[in-house]
């Protein structure tokens, strides 16, 4: 059983088969206040984040049982938690492939323990909705796809839309202000934090897993139109 603190704290899933640094990962997100589990391997990884239900996942590519890469496909079936990979390859390839599959953020080890928990802190700060800027219940419609941005809700043509958080994030802020065209860096700022420090070009990968989730392309958007040289805006559908 948790304790009440436990219960009010931020839950983190450490998937890491090193196990020092496992620890050490655990001892620094304790100390910063979260709840933490561990993982050792693919398949109890996936077993834990259905138990746990944690808020973030840190999850290392390189696990025995099933690859990273598998291991959050399996998770996105029943969690939207925010994820972050960790990856002992260079390769710019491997991060690109686990954005593309649902992460909404990457380390490459070897990395500053500290800086870990920074992300941690940076994506659970991640305004997943503006109270109060919609009244409940308002549902913008953009042809079949229609958004609530007061209950975080995507539905097209009358059917849910899984999306990670940081999809939705780039979505109802582009819904928020339809006329707008918002530039990569004025999305990282709305979704990922104004204290966020990265490649503005991750929004690129977003965007293209979210389009895929609304059945187009950037060459057929609809609902996430690109304006060349300045950034993204919302189609009318």
């Amino acid at each position: 059983m948790r304790s009440e603190s436990a219960r009010a704290a931020a839950t983190v899933l450490v998937v890491e088969d090193e196990v020092a640094l496992s620890d050490v990962v655990q001892a620094y997100l304790v100390k910063a206040g979260y709840a933490t589990g561990t993982a050792r391997s693919g398949p109890e990884a996936v077993e834990v984040a259905r138990a746990l239900s944690p808020d973030v996942i840190i999850l290392d590519l390189g696990l025995p049982g099933l690859d990273g890469l598998e291991v959050m496909r399996r998770i996105r079936a029943f969690s939207d938690c925010y994820v972050l990979i960790t990856t002992a390859r260079s390769e710019e390839v491997d991060r690109l492939v686990g954005l593309s599959v649902g992460a909404d953020d990457y380390l490459t080890k070897p990395f500053s323990v500290r800086e870990l928990v920074a992300r941690v802190q940076a994506v659970l700060r991640r305004p997943r909705g503006e109270p109060g800027t919609a009244p409940s219940g308002t549902v913008r419609a953009f042809g079949e796809l229609e958004i609530d941005t007061a209950a975080q809700e995507v539905r097209l043509a009358g059917q849910p839309v899984p999306l990670t958080p940081t999809e939705r994030g780039l979505l109802m802020t582009l819904a928020r202000r339809p006329g707008q065209v918002f530039s990569r860096h004025q999305l990282m700022e709305a979704v990922w934090g104004d204290t966020w420090i990265g490649d503005d070009h991750l929004v690129d990968v977003h965007i293209a897993n979210l389009r895929r989730k609304l059945d187009e392309t950037a060459g057929s958007a609809r609902y996430v139109t690109t304006v060349r040289g300045i950034g993204y805006r919302m189609g009318k559908g």
